[in-house]
């Protein structure tokens, strides 16, 4: 039996659910309040639009943002000018804004560990693809653009 491979929504579902499930046993307190726990709503928001924008790039650039695909286009435009990763960028904008919006302990530590699994599990293969793909254009934009921020 072979296990699926997980992509990083899942993993982000994941690391929510291990937040309620942990909130919800232990009561945790919320350490963010009112109104400060309203600057959820844009980082979501902005988290959402992030990540369609770049979804909408790599359809318009028949590639793949399958995680375990093979590339065929190097997207360069748009959020990309500024971020080699804007998806993983957005679904870090969407857990941190969650976190906020729930202000505990478990939700507050779900944005660094998702973003820590992914710059682990997926960017070191990601990018050794799009180098193998792309070559000198690959190495050009690395040298351009950060991996995150």
């Amino acid at each position: 039996m072979t296990l699926p491979r997980l992509r990083p929504p899942w993993i982000a579902l994941s690391y929510l659910g291990a937040a309620w499930g942990l909130d919800a046993l232990g009561r945790a307190d919320r350490l963010v309040r009112d109104p400060w726990r309203w600057l959820g709503l844009p980082a979501v928001a902005a988290g959402l639009v992030l990540v369609a924008w770049a979804l909408r790039l790599f359809a318009r650039g028949s590639t793949t943002h399958n995680p375990y695909g093979e590339p065929s286009a190097l997207v360069t435009d748009g959020p990309f000018r500024f971020t080699r990763n804007p998806m993983y960028v957005g679904v870090t904008s969407v857990l941190s804004g969650i976190a906020l919006l729930v202000g505990t302990l478990p939700f507050l530590a779900v944005p660094g560990a998702c973003a820590g699994t992914i710059q682990w599990a997926f960017v070191p293969r990601e990018e050794a693809n799009l180098a193998r793909a792309f070559g000198p254009a690959w190495d050009d934009y690395r040298r351009r653009v950060r991996r995150w921020l």
